[in-house]
């Protein structure tokens, strides 16, 4: 008979509906304030194009923020099924927090969002503008508060444990603005807008390839090659920052992921290798002399942490850690190189015409959603064995459950998730193949002579009349 293990199950069930959460948070933010940006550019130059492009996306937007709400509503269930220890011992703080992001941002959101996919003709042209921007206002609020909520429970501080176990907060500026917060913050928001520029690229780069809806396309795809070309570099430097203040407050979790065992400087900067936990070593590795010490402190022999700085008990999965923040790093470089390549062919005049780069363009659409994967492994793998962070255990955290329900439900979740999931893709790639709407007939406008164009208009008359 096997033998399952509560804890284990619950975390991967757990890992299994914030990843699936994860990706539609991290598209809507950043497509959000695309959206607003979109709009702008429609009343100020009344070029109707913007106006084509907001109304294919906005329906995008609808479906992805619908399954993002829905999702976490899920998965915040869990705190209370699974994992009601936690949620007992440091409720106190987390409680309030998901509180203020249902008060201050899902309420505005949900007040707005109505106006901002039904009232384009309902109301006037300003007041729509200002629900789009509300509403990408709001998604921003909602990360403010759910990554003060996470970085607390990574860098927790502003505390008193009481003698019965529970938290309580001392200092609230302390709780949301702890140290790990700016950074986390920055970071996910800068991956949330890349996440959208790579696929609205893609999507872009489609249309060129087909050679359909190329004007859409032209505006769509230089928009997000701005993003690649300015946001990807920022996006470096910013998880360059966040590293240095994960090796101050959560070493281990550095050493994991640069596969470093011994404390010590010179220590290479591993490109590939295979993290053994059982023997402590990482073998096969292909690296870069004095790499890691020169990345992490600034000097070729500056020292770094090393996993046998703490008991083996007290080591997060190694070999998870590592890899994935190699794929996110991988992805990130990817996007930069994406950036350079813009501005070449922008210079040589072919950005749009380049085959291959657009080829290139169409297999990253995905790389923002692969990288923001990727980077909640590390920080949340990276953060065991506890679920905040030095305070309490996620072996003490855990709900008194039976292994077999967790089982069961977690494949529940699984055939659900999925179905629904490709419902939406299903929808969302319709809705792509299709393209704006109006922009069908203005492709024919634009490629058609004088006298088609006024062939199509004597139509239009003819079956106005009919109605």
């Amino acid at each position: 008979m096997i033998d399952l293990d509560a804890v284990l199950l619950a975390r991967i069930q757990f890992a299994f509906t914030i990843s699936f959460h994860i990706i539609f948070p991290a598209f809507t933010i950043g497509l959000a304030s695309w959206l607003a940006v979109v709009e702008g550019l429609f009343l100020k130059t009344g070029n109707k194009i913007y106006e084509d492009i907001y109304k294919m996306w906005v329906k995008i937007f609808a479906v992805c923020f619908g399954m993002g709400v829905v999702s976490g509503v899920v998965m915040s269930y869990q705190f209370g099924t699974n994992w009601s220890v936690f949620s007992d011992k440091v409720g106190n703080v987390i409680g309030p927090l998901l509180g203020y992001e249902v008060l201050t941002a899902f309420f505005l959101e949900a007040s707005f969002l109505g106006i901002m996919l039904f009232g384009w003709d309902k109301v006037s042209r300003k007041m729509h503008f200002v629900s789009t921007v509300i509403v990408a206002v709001g998604t921003l609020i909602s990360a403010f508060w759910i990554l003060a909520a996470n970085s607390w429970m990574q860098t927790p501080q502003g505390y008193d444990i009481l003698d019965n176990g529970l938290l309580v907060p001392t200092d609230w500026i302390e709780i949301i603005f702890n140290p790990s917060f700016p950074y986390r913050f920055m970071h996910m928001v800068t991956a949330a807008y890349l996440t959208t520029a790579f696929s609205v690229g893609g999507v872009a780069a489609y249309y060129l390839w087909r050679k359909k809806h190329v004007e859409h396309a032209r505006i769509m795809f230089a928009m997000a090659m701005l993003m690649a070309v300015f946001v990807a570099p920022l996006q470096l430097m910013i998880g360059h920052a966040h590293g240095e203040n994960t090796m101050e407050y959560q070493p281990i979790k550095v050493a994991a992921m640069e596969g470093n065992w011994n404390r010590g400087g010179n220590k290479p900067l591993y490109l590939f290798g295979m993290p053994d936990q059982e023997e402590e070593k990482t073998e096969y590795g292909i690296t870069i002399p004095n790499g890691a010490s020169l990345i992490l402190t600034g000097s070729r022999d500056g020292e770094i942490p090393g996993l046998r700085d703490v008991p083996a008990e007290d080591r997060p999965p190694v070999a998870i850690v590592f890899w994935s923040f190699r794929v996110m790093v991988a992805m990130g470089m990817a996007m930069i190189f994406t950036g350079v390549m813009a501005i070449f062919l922008f210079w040589r005049k072919s950005l749009y015409s380049f085959k291959p780069f657009l080829l290139w363009c169409m297999a990253m659409l995905p790389s923002g959603f692969i990288a923001v994967l990727a980077g909640w492994f590390v920080t949340e793998i990276g953060r065991q064995p506890f679920t905040a962070y030095g305070i309490i255990r996620t072996t003490e955290s855990v709900s008194p459950i039976v292994a077999e329900q967790v089982m069961l439900s977690l494949g529940l979740f699984i055939i659900i998730y999925t179905v629904i999931f490709g419902a939406a893709v299903y929808y969302i790639l319709r809705l792509v193949r299709k393209g704006p709407l109006i922009s069908q007939r203005a492709d024919t406008y634009y490629s058609h002579s004088t006298e088609v164009v006024g062939k199509i208009a004597a139509e239009d008359a003819e079956g106005k009349k009919d109605v």
